[in-house]
């Protein structure tokens, strides 16, 4: 009798954690750090370039809570390993103007309504890739959204040269996130995805 009763309450416990489960609304974002789009019903592009994979972690999360594609910005000549080789190039280049040739093109670019753009923060502005990317396409129809990565500086000139780049183009306000391989803080992310849907 004992046993029968034992069992009869923990189906009821089992049962009633099922019940909790089922009965909680679902708010938009989970614990694995699911966000809510606020670009339903737009078709959505994340091109992004990242050297160390910082940008890359942001853009797929991005990518994932807009519904969107992705597409990685490449050089035909990558950058070096090191780190200090890589931060004296990329300050010559970006002194010099200089737009590095890159691997592909995006397939009909024309179909997409909003782009993200990502870029790491180098010496204070994006990296000549995404110069390079800007410069490949016609941005004036397009809803543009730049988002950083940074080890510090923030975004200091980047979202103001991305638009001295493309005055014609429509800019909704950008971010910059901390450069991690995890990537952006969910709730940090969602905040700012709450901003561009306003």
């Amino acid at each position: 009798m004992k046993k029968m009763t034992r069992l009869f309450y923990s189906g009821l416990i089992v049962l009633s954690a099922a019940a909790c489960r089922a009965d909680t609304p679902d708010t938009g974002t989970s614990s694995a750090g699911a966000v809510q789009n606020p670009f339903a019903g737009k078709k959505v592009l994340v091109a992004y370039y990242s050297h160390s994979g910082n940008t890359q972690a942001v853009a797929r999360q991005i990518a994932q809570a807009a519904q969107g594609d992705l597409f990685a910005i490449e050089t035909v000549q990558p950058y070096p390993a090191a780190y200090n080789d890589l931060t004296a190039q990329a300050k010559r280049e970006i002194n010099a103007g200089f737009m590095p040739e890159l691997k592909n093109k995006v397939p009909q670019m024309e179909t997409y309504d909003v782009v993200f753009i990502g870029s790491p923060n180098w010496w204070g502005t994006y990296a000549p890739a995404v110069k390079t990317f800007l410069s490949q396409y016609d941005f004036s129809a397009k809803t543009l959204v730049p988002f950083f990565t940074h080890g510090g500086g923030g975004m200091q000139r980047c979202e103001s040269d991305m638009k001295a780049q493309l005055p014609q183009a429509r800019f909704l306000k950008a971010a910059s996130f901390p450069g991690r391989s995890s990537g952006a803080s969910p709730e940090a992310l969602q905040n700012w995805l709450d901003k561009l849907a306003q």
